[in-house]
C-alpha cells in the first residue's frame, strides 16, 4: 500500500510544482492577470497575480493518470512483468482497465472546463454560458456512466442528483476561491479523505478511485507550494472548476456503502467530508438572491471572508476553514465504525453544529462590516 500511495502522489506533485512554476512565467504572456483590491471588488490581494496554476493542477492529474494507463496496458500485454506490480494491484489490473474508460471521459469533462476556464480568466465570460456548459458536462458524464443511485430504484432520481450534485461541487469549489490556498487546500483535505475511505474503510481497496484521488491530492499539493500565503500565483476558474468536478465524479464513481462492513448510513460521507464548500455555496447564494443580486456576482459573503472582518488574518482565516473541513471530514470516517442509522445522528449532529458555529460567525462577520 506505502508504495502504491508513493507512485500515486509523487509523480503528480512533481508534475503539478513544475508547471504551476512555469506558468507563472507564462500567464501573463497569455493575459492571465488577476488584478489588486481596488480593480476587483471581490479581490483581496494587494497586487497583480499570474493565473493559470489551474493547468499545473490539470496537468499533475492527467500526466501521471496517462502513464499509469499506459503501463497497465503494457503489463497486461507482458504477464511475465506482473510481479514488478503490487499482487493487491495486479489482482485487480483487468478491472481498472475495464474501468478506465468511465475515467477518461471524466477527464476530458475536466478538460472542457479548463479550457473554458482559462477564458473565463482572460475574457470573464458571463455566468450563464459557464453555467450551460456546466450542465452539459454533467449531463455526458451521467450519460457515460458517472451516476448514483442512492438506493433508488427510479433512475431519473439518481440521474438527477447526479447531475446536480456534480454542478453544486463546482460552483462550491470556484466559489471558495477567494483566498490564498483555500479551494486548493480543502480540495487535498476532501481528496485525502476520500481516498482513506476508499482504500482503508471497505472491504476491497478501490484501487482505480482511491489512486485518482492519491493522484489528485499530489497535484494539489505541488500547486499549493506556489500558492500557499502569500501566493505567487492563483489557479483561477480552470483549476477550482477542476477540482470541483474531479471530486464530485469520483465520488460517484467510488462506492462507499459496503455490504459486509458498512450500513447504508455511509452514503453521508460524501456531504459530510464536503460539508463546509456546500453550506458556503448555498448561504452566498441566499444572500445574493435576497439582495437581489445573481448568485454568481462575487462578493465578500463568504465564511473566508466574514472570519477577517471578525478581525482574523487571512492566513488564520483560511486555516479555520480547513481545520473545520477536517472536523466535519472526520465525521464522515466515523460513520465507519456505527452499526446503523441511529448512531450515525451523532455525527450528523457533530455536523450541524459545526455549520451552527459557521452561521453565527458568518452572522457577526456581517454586522461587524454593517452588511
Amino acid at each position: 500500500m506505502f508504495w502504491f500511495l508513493v507512485a500515486c502522489a509523487v509523480p503528480s506533485f512533481v508534475v503539478s510544482f513544475s508547471t504551476t512554476a512555469a506558468m507563472k512565467r507564462l500567464a501573463p504572456r497569455w493575459g492571465l492577470i488577476d488584478q489588486p483590491a481596488g480593480v476587483k471588488q471581490h479581490s483581496t490581494h494587494s497586487q497583480a497575480t499570474p493565473l493559470g496554476g489551474g493547468v499545473g493542477i490539470y496537468l499533475g492529474f492527467l500526466i501521471p493518470i496517462l502513464v499509469a494507463q499506459l503501463t497497465a496496458v503494457w503489463a497486461a500485454a507482458h504477464p511475465d512483468m506482473l510481479q514488478w506490480i503490487p499482487a493487491g494491484v495486479a489482482a485487480h489490473l483487468t478491472g481498472v482497465l475495464t474501468r478506465s474508460g468511465t475515467m477518461w471521459a471524466i477527464i476530458a469533462a475536466g478538460t472542457v472546463l479548463v479550457i473554458m476556464g482559462l477564458v473565463d480568466d482572460a475574457k470573464s465570460l458571463p455566468w450563464w454560458p459557464r453555467l450551460v456548459v456546466q450542465l452539459l458536462v454533467a449531463v455526458a458524464l451521467v450519460a457515460c456512466g458517472v451516476q448514483a443511485t442512492v438506493f433508488v430504484s427510479q433512475p431519473w432520481v439518481g440521474t438527477l442528483l447526479t447531475v446536480l450534485w456534480i454542478v453544486a461541487l463546482i460552483n462550491s469549489l470556484n466559489f471558495l476561491d477567494n483566498m490564498d490556498g483555500l479551494s486548493g487546500g480543502i480540495g487535498l483535505i476532501a481528496a485525502l479523505l476520500f481516498a482513506t475511505v476508499m482504500l482503508s474503510s471497505v472491504s476491497e481497496p478501490r484501487w482505480l478511485v482511491g489512486g485518482a484521488l492519491v493522484v489528485l491530492a499530489g497535484s494539489l499539493a505541488g500547486f499549493l507550494c506556489h500558492n500557499w500565503p502569500p501566493a505567487t500565483i492563483f489557479m483561477g476558474d480552470s483549476g477550482s472548476m477542476f477540482i470541483g468536478m474531479m471530486l464530485a465524479s469520483l465520488t460517484v464513481l467510488g462506492t462507499f456503502y459496503d455490504p459486509e462492513l458498512s450500513s447504508p448510513h455511509v452514503i453521508l460521507a460524501p456531504l459530510c467530508i464536503l460539508a463546509v464548500p456546500l453550506f458556503d455555496l448555498t448561504t452566498v447564494v441566499l444572500i445574493r438572491l435576497s439582495q437581489g443580486r445573481s448568485p454568481f456576482h462575487p462578493d465578500k459573503n463568504h465564511f473566508s471572508h466574514r472570519l477577517v472582518a471578525l478581525g482574523l488574518s487571512r492566513r488564520n482565516a483560511v486555516t479555520t476553514v480547513h481545520l473545520t473541513t477536517l472536523t466535519t471530514g472526520l465525521g464522515a470516517l466515523i460513520l465507519y465504525w456505527l452499526p446503523n442509522w441511529t448512531s450515525a445522528l451523532l455525527v450528523i449532529a457533530l455536523v450541524i453544529c459545526v455549520l451552527a458555529i459557521i452561521t453565527i460567525l458568518e452572522t457577526a462577520g456581517r454586522r461587524q462590516n454593517g452588511d
